[in-house]
């Protein structure tokens, strides 16, 4: 096995669906588990957290729909992304709920089932979700629009309003002005969804709360929350109270493949960026940009082994990067190499140094980066 691994530790995924249901109570919970599951591997993730209480999943392809399904994963699962036209087979097929906006798609889909369903004695309708945009400037409809959609829905013959749902642009912040804007989206939604109850529909599910509104607000919750990136063990704030103590499920490690003694004014990696002050040792690590290990992390981090944290020096390269140990090193050759996990720098530090977001971090660790599943 390659040196270089990501251990998801997924006793740390069930303690975080805990938290979640003490701070929701009754809600239900959907589990985001597109890109991959935010990089930590889909299939074994969506198994532990459908076992840990989460009561959906949700995915943003088809093809992320198809991969849950054939690993026999039967639970409901939601699809936030418009599918084309020729995937709608496919989509009906799996049994995925779509979010539904607009005429066109809405009789895309009707016409598609026409032709897949077998005939009326045997046909139960299929379950779409109305999605609302309230102020994310996404995808949805608006919400003086919503009634009349939420009305057209429930005249296909073989379609289910099961629930009206929008997303929260500044959840995640805690600023007056966004925090006052989330309270403007949620009154545009609620508006809606009382507008779609006015005409005699049943709404279904309704959902909002993402990571910062299932922890900052609660007047978002619903029926249903959508906690994203919490989930995986991140606050969904930059700045304030981490509202949800979570902790990350990924840890990325390698092991030192290799230990080089460099003298004083020799240089390191591409570039020549770093030259040593003074004799020194260094290690060489399996792991590089090819890997999700950000290029832009050059000399800017530190790797922590027996206890220890050292600097990474030099240009970050495709497959390995260069840690320096020091003049008088003893650390061994092979020793594990930890470069972020729970408990000690995690992928928000590396996200604040490199200017993203954690979630991209997880995302971006490459699939030829074995998975490790502990706990």
């Amino acid at each position: 096995m390659r040196a270089t691994r990501a251990i998801i530790h997924l006793d740390n995924l069930r303690q975080n669906i805990r938290v979640v249901r003490e701070r929701i109570g009754f809600p239900l919970i959907c589990l985001p588990v597109k890109a991959d599951a935010y990089g930590h591997g889909a299939v074994p993730v969506a198994r532990a957290g459908l076992e840990a209480g989460a009561d959906c999943l949700a995915v943003a392809a088809v093809d992320e729909g198809a991969e849950l399904r054939e690993a026999g994963i039967d639970a409901p699962i939601l699809l936030f992304t418009l599918p084309l036209p020729e995937e709608l087979p496919r989509l009906i097929a799996l049994h995925l709920t779509p979010f539904v906006f607009d005429r066109e798609f809405i009789r895309l889909l009707a016409d598609a089932l026409e032709s897949a369903l077998p005939g009326p004695k045997g046909r139960q309708p299929f379950p779409v979700h109305l999605k609302i945009d309230t102020g994310m400037g996404r995808a949805g409809c608006r919400p003086e629009e919503a009634p009349d959609l939420a009305a057209f829905i429930c005249r296909q013959k073989n379609l289910e309003l099961a629930g009206v749902a929008t997303h929260l642009a500044a959840s995640d912040s805690t600023t007056e002005d966004d925090i006052g804007w989330t309270k403007t989206q949620l009154v545009r939604f609620r508006e809606a969804v009382e507008g779609i109850k006015a005409g005699g529909l049943h709404p279904g599910i309704v959902h909002a709360a993402n990571s910062g509104a299932t922890a900052l607000h609660e007047d978002a919750w619903f029926d249903m929350v959508r906690p994203g990136i919490a989930l995986y063990g991140y606050s969904p704030f930059k700045d304030g109270p981490a509202a949800l103590p979570v902790k990350p499920i990924m840890e990325l490690s390698t092991q030192i493949v290799s230990i080089k003694h460099i003298k004083q004014g020799e240089s390191v990696s591409y570039g020549r960026t770093w030259t040593a002050a003074e004799d020194t040792t260094i290690g060489i690590l399996p792991l590089g940009y090819g890997d999700g290990l950000p290029r832009s992390l050059s000399g800017k981090w530190k790797v922590r082994m027996e206890g220890g944290l050292y600097p990474l020096i030099g240009r970050i390269c495709m497959d390995q990067c260069m840690v320096n140990l020091g003049a008088g090193a003893k650390i061994p050759r092979w020793a594990k190499a930890c470069i972020f996990g729970p408990g000690m720098q995690d992928a928000a530090d590396m996200a604040a140094v490199t200017g993203t977001i954690p979630y991209e971090i997880t995302c971006n660790i490459n699939k030829r980066v074995k998975r490790i599943y502990e706990g």
